[in-house]
C-alpha cells in the first residue's frame, strides 16, 4: 500500500514528529531505532486502541461524529489490508503507530492527523503491549486447560498401573502412573492459577495518561477503558506509561511453566530410554539419527526442555531492562516487547506439542512393575508393619535395614523371602506381612488425600474434572 506524498518522511525525519529536527536522521539510528520489524503484530490491538479512543474523543465534543466515523472506516479498512498482507510497513516510520496513523492519513485526509489528539505513543504502546497480552493469556489458558484435561483421561485410565516412584532418582515407594500424571496436573493449576492473576493485574486502561501527565482535552478514560474491555483505569499517569509489571509477571509465570514442562520432559526423556522402557511415545512425536538405524530419539520433550533456557532469560532481560529506569517512560522500554512476543510464542508452541503429545502416551505396564519390584520398593511398609506391632519406629528402621542387607546379597525382594526369613529379623513379623509388602498392597494403604492409592487417584481425577468444567 503506497503512502501519499504529504506523509512520507521528509529531510527531518518522519512528519509525525519532525517538526523540531532540522536535520536527517542518520539511515543507520533510523533502523537502530525502529520498532516496526517486531511491533506490528500488534497492529489488532493498536487499531482496537483507536477506535475506542476516537470513538470517546467524538462523545467528548473533541471529534464530530463524521470525523469519527471516517477514522473507524478507514482503520477498519488498514485492519483488512493487513490481515489480508497487503500493506507496506516502512521503517523510517518507526513502529506499528506510527505507520498505521501515517496511512490513516493517506486515505482520509486531515482527519486521520486529529486521532492522536489527547494521547501520546507512550500511554498508545502501554496500551497496546496490555491488549496483546491479555489476549496471549486466553489463549495460553486454554492450552493449558487442553492439556490438563489430557493429564486427567490418561490418569484415570492409569490409575491401578504400578510404577516406581523415586527420590534422587532412586527407587523409593511404589506410586501409580495415574498419581504421577496427576502430579503434573497440580504443577499445571498453579500455574494457571499464575497466569490469571497476571490477567486480572494487566486488565487496567492506560489510555489517557498521554506522555506522562495527562492531558488538558475533556477525555473520559473510564469510557476508552470500557470499549477496550479493562476493568478500569490506570490511577497515576506516571506510573501507568513506564509500569511494566504485567510484563515481567507474565515472563515469570512464563519461566515456572516452561520449568514444569522441562521437568516433564526430562522424565518422559528417561522413562523412553532403552534403561527405563516405561513408555513408548508415538513416532510423530520423534526423529531417528542419520547414522545409527535403531534410534528413536524423543526430539519434542528434548526440545521443550532446551527452550525453557530461553524463556528464563526473557524473564532475567526484562528484570535487568526495568531495573535502572527512572520515571515515565523511556526508550528503553521498546525491548521490552521482543522478550515477551518470544515468550509468548514459545509457551503456546510448547503447550500445544505437550498437549498432543501427552494423550498418546503408552506405558508400559509389565516393565513399570517389575521395576517397582526392584530396589525394596516396600521396606517403608515394612518399616510401617513393625511399628503397628509395637516397635519404635528407629528399631523398625533397623531391621527393615538389616533385612534389606540380606535382601541384596540373596537377590530377593522383601516380598520373595520366606516368613521364616522375615522372622529372623524380628519376632513381631507375622503372616499377615505379606499383605503390606506387595506393591498392590503398597499403594492401597496410602488411602487418604494426597496419597498414591488408585482410590485416591479417581478422587483426584473427580475433583480435577470438577475444576476443568468450571473453567
Amino acid at each position: 500500500m503506497s503512502h501519499s506524498s504529504e506523509t512520507k518522511p521528509n529531510a527531518a525525519g518522519s512528519t509525525l514528529w519532525g517538526g523540531r529536527f532540522s536535520e536527517a536522521t542518520d539511515a543507520f539510528v533510523q533502523r537502530f531505532t525502529a520498532s516496526v520489524g517486531f511491533d506490528q503484530r500488534m497492529y489488532r490491538q493498536d487499531i482496537r486502541g483507536s477506535i475506542a479512543h476516537a470513538t470517546m474523543l467524538a462523545s467528548v465534543g473533541v471529534l464530530t461524529e463524521a470525523e469519527k466515523t471516517a477514522i473507524v472506516d478507514g482503520l477498519t479498512a488498514i485492519q483488512a489490508d493487513i490481515d489480508a498482507g497487503q500493506f507496506q510497513w516502512l521503517v523510517e516510520l518507526e513502529d506499528v503507530h506510527m505507520n498505521i496513523e501515517s496511512e490513516l492519513t493517506a486515505r482520509i485526509g486531515i482527519t486521520g492527523k486529529k486521532l492522536h489528539t489527547g494521547r501520546s505513543r507512550n500511554d498508545q504502546v502501554a496500551t497496546d503491549i496490555r491488549l496483546y497480552l491479555r489476549d496471549a493469556i486466553d489463549d495460553i489458558a486454554l492450552a493449558i486447560t487442553h492439556l490438563q484435561t489430557g493429564l486427567v483421561q490418561l490418569a484415570e485410565t492409569h490409575a491401578d498401573t504400578i510404577m516406581p516412584g523415586f527420590t534422587h532418582l532412586q527407587t523409593a515407594q511404589p506410586v501409580t502412573f495415574g498419581h504421577h500424571l496427576m502430579a503434573w496436573y497440580e504443577m499445571l493449576s498453579r500455574d494457571y492459577g499464575r497466569l490469571l492473576g497476571c490477567r486480572r493485574r494487566l486488565n487496567q486502561s492506560p489510555l489517557g495518561a498521554a506522555a506522562l501527565a495527562g492531558t488538558t482535552y475533556p477525555i473520559n478514560r473510564q469510557q476508552t477503558a470500557e470499549l477496550m474491555g479493562f476493568n478500569h483505569p490506570t490511577r497515576n499517569s506516571l506510573d501507568s506509561v513506564s509500569d511494566r509489571d504485567f510484563a515481567l509477571e507474565f515472563a515469570s509465570f512464563a519461566a515456572i511453566l516452561m520449568t514444569h514442562l522441562s521437568r516433564a520432559s526430562e522424565e518422559l526423556v528417561l522413562w523412553t530410554s532403552a534403561q527405563f522402557n516405561f513408555i513408548d511415545l508415538p513416532d510423530r512425536f520423534c526423529t531417528g539419527s542419520s547414522i545409527m538405524p535403531q534410534k528413536k530419539n524423543p526430539d519434542v520433550p528434548e526440545l521443550v526442555r532446551g527452550k525453557t533456557g530461553r524463556v528464563t532469560g526473557n524473564l532475567m532481560s526484562l528484570l535487568t531492562l526495568m531495573k535502572s529506569q527512572p520515571l515515565a517512560y523511556n526508550k528503553d522500554n521498546q525491548e521490552d516487547k521482543e522478550p515477551i512476543f518470544d515468550s509468548v510464542d514459545t509457551v503456546r508452541d510448547c503447550l500445544r506439542a505437550f498437549g498432543d503429545m501427552i494423550p498418546a502416551i503408552k506405558p508400559r505396564k509389565a516393565v513399570m512393575y517389575e521395576a517397582a519390584k526392584r530396589g525394596f520398593a516396600t521396606a517403608t511398609d515394612l518399616a510401617d508393619y513393625l511399628v503397628r506391632k509395637g516397635i519404635a519406629f528407629r528399631d523398625a528402621h533397623e531391621i527393615v535395614g538389616k533385612a534389606v542387607g540380606f535382601g541384596v546379597n540373596s537377590g530377593k525382594d522383601l516380598s520373595e523371602m520366606t516368613l521364616q526369613e522375615l522372622q529372623g529379623f524380628s519376632t513381631a513379623i507375622d503372616a499377615d506381612v505379606f499383605a503390606v509388602l506387595t506393591l498392590e498392597g503398597s499403594v492401597a494403604a496410602r488411602n487418604h488425600i494426597g496419597g498414591t492409592a488408585p482410590a485416591q487417584v479417581r478422587f483426584a481425577v473427580a475433583e480435577a474434572k470438577l475444576e476443568l468444567a468450571g473453567r
